[in-house]
C-alpha cells in the first residue's frame, strides 16, 4: 500500500499521546505540511484534520511497520526517509520546518502508545490477510454467490452447511497451536495426501471448531492416519462405522467439553465440532467421500463426528487413557472404529454381579450374537449404572472381566448353520464354549446424565491387524 508523498502521520484515538497532538496535526494540514493521517480505531479522528484515511482494518499500518502511535514518516517517491516516534516537539519542528508548531502544548515531550498493528490479539491475523502467512490455495467467489452454497458446489460439505475459512478464521483458528503451519501432521487416506497444521486448521474453520480445539484435531488426525488405526480400511468397508473420539485429561475442562447429561448429544460446541473436523480433512485432503471409497453400506450419523469427553472426576475406576499406560494429567484423544451408540436399559439391577451379567447379555448382541472373538465394544457406563460398582468396591480390570464372564455362550448353540441361520463360529472350532470379545476387546468408558439407570454400547469393527485398532494421541499444545 503506497503511501503519499509528504508527511504522513499515524494516529488512534484510543491514545492519551494521539489525542494530545490533535491541535498540531492541524497546524500542520493548515501549513501544507501534512500529507495524510491514518487513523487505526475511528475514521472521524482526529476532527482538525480533513486529510483522515480510514485505516481500522490495519493494512497501512502493519504494511509500514508501525508499532507506536503517534508516528510521523516522511515520504518521497514511495519510500521512507524518515520517521518520528511519540510526541517531540523539537523533533517535529525539525520535521516540518514550522518553528511554533505545537506552542500551544504545556509539554514538549511525551512517549506513544502501542500500535493496534502489533497488538497480540491482531497479529496473527494480519499476517494471514495481508502477508505470506497462509500457503494455501485461495479461492475466490464471484460477488453473487453465496459462500455457503459456493462451497457445498465444490464437493467441500459433509452435507451440513460450514463455515467460510476466510485468512482470518484461518489465522485465528491456527492462534489456537505453537506448532508451525507449515509442519506436517499426517499423511491422510485414502489418497494419501501430506496434510499440514494449516489444512487442519482450515477444515477446523469449516467444522465450526474454536482455536483452543485445534490441538485435539491435530492429535485425532494423527491418530486417524497411523496404520494401527487404518482410516482407509475404516472407509472402504461395507459396515456402518467411523472414527470415535474420547478425549481425557486436563484438556476436557479447558475447552468446556461435555462428559455429562446428553453427552452422546447435540449442544456442546467441542463436542461436536472436533469429530466433524477430523472427518472434513478426511473428505477434503484424503478423498474420502462417500460413494467413491466410502463404501458403507448405511452409514451412520455419527460419521459427521462423534466426540465426547470422559467423566474422570465422577468415575469409580481410572480414566480410559490411564487404562492405555497415560498419567492422569496427560491429555489425550482416543480413537475408536464404531458404530452409533446403543442403548442398554436396566432399571432394576441393584447388585455389581447382577449389573455385569446384564450387561454381558446386551453386548453378546453387538454385530450379531453369533460373531465372537471379530470385534471390540466400548460399554459407557453411566453414573448410575457405575454406583453399583463402585459400591461393591469392584476395579475396572474387575468390572471389565465379570461383563466378559457373562458373554460367554456355547458354541454349539452359534455354531454356522444351527437353527437355520448360517451366521456363527465355524465348524473347525472345537471349544466348548467361547467369550464375545477377546480379553483386551472391551473398554470402559465412564460418562453421562448422573439421573438415568440407562448405559451405552460402540460396537466395534474388525479387530486387530486385519481391522482397526484403538489408538490413543497425547494432545500437544
Amino acid at each position: 500500500m503506497a503511501l503519499p508523498d509528504g508527511i504522513v502521520a499515524f494516529v488512534k484515538r484510543d491514545c492519551p499521546t494521539c489525542v494530545l497532538v490533535e491541535p498540531v496535526l492541524g497546524e500542520m494540514e493548515a501549513a501544507g505540511a501534512l500529507a495524510a493521517v491514518y487513523s487505526q480505531d475511528d475514521p472521524a479522528f482526529p476532527s482538525t484534520v480533513t486529510a483522515v484515511a480510514d485505516d481500522t482494518e490495519l493494512e497501512a499500518s502493519w504494511r509500514h511497520a508501525i508499532d507506536t502511535v503517534p508516528t510521523l514518516l516522511v515520504v518521497s517517491g514511495g519510500r521512507e526517509t524518515a520517521r518520528v516516534v511519540g510526541w517531540s516537539r523539537e523533533e517535529w519542528v525539525g520535521l516540518t520546518g514550522l518553528p511554533d508548531l505545537g506552542a500551544g502544548l504545556d509539554v514538549d515531550f511525551r512517549p506513544g502508545c502501542g500500535s493496534l498493528s502489533v497488538d497480540p490479539d491482531r497479529v496473527a491475523l494480519l499476517e494471514a490477510t495481508f502477508g505470506d502467512g497462509l500457503s494455501s490455495r485461495r479461492i475466490e467467489f464471484a460477488s453473487a454467490e453465496d459462500p455457503i452454497e459456493a462451497m457445498y458446489d465444490r464437493g467441500w460439505s459433509d452435507g451440513l452447511p460450514l463455515v467460510p475459512p476466510t485468512p482470518e478464521r484461518v489465522a485465528r483458528m491456527l492462534s489456537g497451536t505453537t506448532r508451525d503451519p507449515g509442519e506436517i501432521v499426517a499423511v491422510v487416506p485414502p489418497n494419501l495426501v501430506e496434510c499440514s497444521v494449516e489444512k487442519v486448521a482450515i477444515n477446523a474453520v469449516m467444522a465450526g471448531c474454536k482455536p483452543e480445539y485445534l490441538p485435539v484435531v491435530l492429535a485425532a488426525v494423527q491418530a486417524a492416519c497411523t496404520d494401527a488405526f487404518n482410516m482407509h480400511g475404516l472407509l472402504a468397508t461395507t459396515m456402518a462405522v467411523g472414527p470415535v473420539l474420547v478425549v481425557n485429561g486436563p484438556i476436557r475442562a479447558a475447552i468446556e467439553m461435555n462428559s455429562g447429561m446428553n453427552v452422546l448429544g447435540q449442544g456442546n460446541r467441542a463436542n461436536s465440532t472436533i469429530g466433524r473436523a477430523l472427518q472434513l480433512v478426511i473428505r477434503n485432503v484424503g478423498g474420502g467421500v462417500p460413494g467413491g471409497v466410502d463404501r458403507s453400506t448405511h452409514g451412520n450419523p455419527g460419521k459427521l463426528g462423534f466426540c465426547f469427553a470422559e467423566d474422570e472426576e465422577g468415575s469409580p475406576w481410572p480414566s480410559l487413557a490411564q487404562s492405555r499406560g497415560y498419567d492422569a494429567g496427560t491429555s489425550t484423544v482416543t480413537l475408536f472404529p464404531g458404530e452409533g451408540p446403543r442403548i442398554v436399559v436396566d432399571q432394576l439391577t441393584r447388585t455389581a454381579e447382577g449389573l455385569a451379567a446384564s450387561f454381558g447379555e446386551a453386548l453378546i448382541a453387538t454385530n450379531h450374537p453369533r460373531l465372537v472373538q471379530v470385534t471390540e465394544a466400548i460399554l459407557i457406563v453411566s453414573p448410575e449404572h457405575a454406583a453399583r460398582f463402585r459400591e461393591a468396591g469392584w476395579s475396572r480390570e474387575r468390572t471389565t472381566e465379570a461383563i466378559l464372564a457373562a458373554t460367554v455362550q456355547r458354541v454349539e448353540d452359534i455354531r454356522r448353520g444351527t437353527g437355520g441361520v448360517g451366521e456363527g463360529v465355524p465348524a473347525t472350532l472345537v471349544a466348548e464354549e467361547v467369550a464375545k470379545f477377546r480379553p483386551d476387546g472391551l473398554h470402559l468408558v465412564h460418562a453421562g446424565g448422573t439421573a438415568g439407570l440407562f448405559s451405552a454400547i460402540i460396537a466395534g469393527w474388525i479387530a486387530g491387524p486385519a481391522g482397526s485398532q484403538m489408538v490413543t494421541k497425547e494432545i500437544e499444545p
